[in-house]
C-alpha cells in the first residue's frame, strides 16, 4: 500500500499505534507471548487500524481513544482470523503456517479468545464505554453472519438477499465498527458516528464482492483461483449466473460444485459459465454501485487531507489486485 499518495498523513499515528498494539498482547505467561510476537511479525496491511485514523482526522486530531480504538479493532481482527482458521481447518495465513497448524487448535482458541478479552479490558480500563458497544456489536454479527453460512452451505441455491445479508455481518459489520469507533473518538456525535458507520459498511461489501471475483479471474482481477469453489461458497458471481442459467447448465454446474470442486477442468467450465451467465460483470456493477455509496457518504464531509485519503482507500478497495 505504499503507493496511496496520502499514506504520509497517518505514518507517525501508525508507528505510536505499533508500539501500543505490541504492548496491550503482553502477559506473563511465555508461550502466549511467543505466540503473539509470531502474529505481530505476520500482519497484513492494516488497512483496519488506517480506516480508524482516518475516519477520525476526518473531524479533527487523533487522540488516545483514538489509539485505544485501533488496539481493540487489530485484537479484535485478529482473534478473529485465529478462530476462523481453527474453524476452516486452514494450515495457512498469508503465506505462514497458521497458529493452530503449529500450536495446535486448542492453544488457537484460546490465543483468540486472550486477545479478544485484551481489547474488551483495554476498553474498559480506559472508560471507553462507547468503543466497547460500537466493537462488541460487530463481534456479535459477525458471529451471526459465520453461523448464517454455516447453516446456508447444505443449500446451493440460496438467493442474493442471504448472500448480503451474510456478507454484511460477517465481513462488512467489523469495517463499519471501524470506521464508526474513529469518527466517535474525535466527535462524540452519534449521528456523525452513525453515517461513517454505513459508510464503512458500504466498504466493507465491496470489498467483499472484489474478494468473490478474485475466484473467477478476469484481465482485472488477475488469475482464477477456484478457492470459493472448492469450499462450496455460494457467492455474487455464481448465485447470479445460477439464477439465469438454463435449468440443464444450472444442474450441471450444481453438480460440479458438489461433487467435482477440485476437478481442473470442470471448475474451469464453471467459472466459464459463470462469465457467460453474466456473473461476473453484475458482481463488478454491484462493487461499484457500493463504492459509490460509501463516496457519497464522504461527500458530505469535510474536504480535507483525511477525506481524500479515504476515497484513496475506498478505490484501493474495489482496485486492489490481492
Amino acid at each position: 500500500m505504499a503507493d496511496l499518495k496520502y499514506n504520509y498523513i497517518i505514518e507517525s499515528e501508525l508507528e505510536i499505534f505499533e508500539k501500543k498494539f505490541k504492548e496491550s498482547v503482553k502477559s506473563k505467561t511465555p508461550l502466549l507471548d511467543r505466540i503473539t510476537h509470531y502474529i505481530i511479525n505476520r500482519k497484513g496491511k492494516q488497512l483496519r487500524p488506517r480506516f480508524v485514523f482516518l475516519s477520525a482526522k476526518l473531524f479533527g486530531d487523533v487522540n488516545d481513544t483514538t489509539y485505544n480504538a485501533a488496539s481493540f479493532v487489530e485484537l479484535l481482527h485478529t482473534a478473529t482470523l485465529v478462530h476462523d482458521d481453527v474453524v476452516d481447518d486452514a494450515n495457512e495465513r498469508r503465506g505462514f503456517f497458521s497458529v493452530n497448524a503449529l500450536w495446535k487448535n486448542k492453544v488457537a482458541v484460546l490465543v483468540g479468545d486472550y486477545l479478544l478479552s485484551k481489547g474488551m479490558l483495554l476498553a474498559l480500563s480506559n472508560d471507553e464505554t462507547e468503543l466497547l458497544k460500537i466493537l462488541s456489536t460487530a463481534i456479535s454479527k459477525l458471529i451471526e453472519g459465520e453461523l448464517l453460512q454455516l447453516e446456508k452451505a447444505r443449500n446451493l441455491n440460496f438467493k442474493e438477499d442471504v448472500y448480503f445479508e451474510i456478507i454484511t455481518n460477517k465481513t462488512a459489520s467489523l469495517l463499519a465498527s471501524v470506521c464508526a469507533s474513529g469518527a466517535w473518538s474525535t466527535t462524540k456525535d452519534a449521528e456523525i458516528t452513525e453515517q461513517m458507520r454505513l459508510f464503512g459498511e458500504k466498504v466493507g461489501i465491496a470489498f467483499q464482492i472484489k474478494d468473490d471475483l478474485f475466484d473467477y479471474g478476469t484481465d482485472d482481477v488477475g488469475k482464477p483461483t477456484g478457492n470459493d469453489i472448492k469450499e462450496k461458497k455460494l457467492t455474487l458471481p455464481l448465485i447470479h449466473a445460477l439464477q439465469h442459467a438454463s435449468s440443464s447448465d444450472k444442474r450441471e454446474m450444481i453438480y460440479v460444485i458438489k461433487n467435482e470442486n477440485t476437478n481442473k477442468e470442470r471448475v474451469a467450465w464453471l467459472i466459464s459459465k459463470v462469465q457467460a451467465y453474466g456473473g461476473i460483470n453484475y458482481a463488478v456493477n454491484k462493487m461499484m454501485e457500493y463504492r459509490d455509496d460509501a463516496l457519497a457518504i464522504l461527500d458530505k464531509f469535510p474536504k480535507n487531507e483525511a477525506n481524500l485519503a479515504l476515497v484513496e482507500l475506498v478505490n484501493y478497495s474495489t482496485e486492489r489486485k490481492y
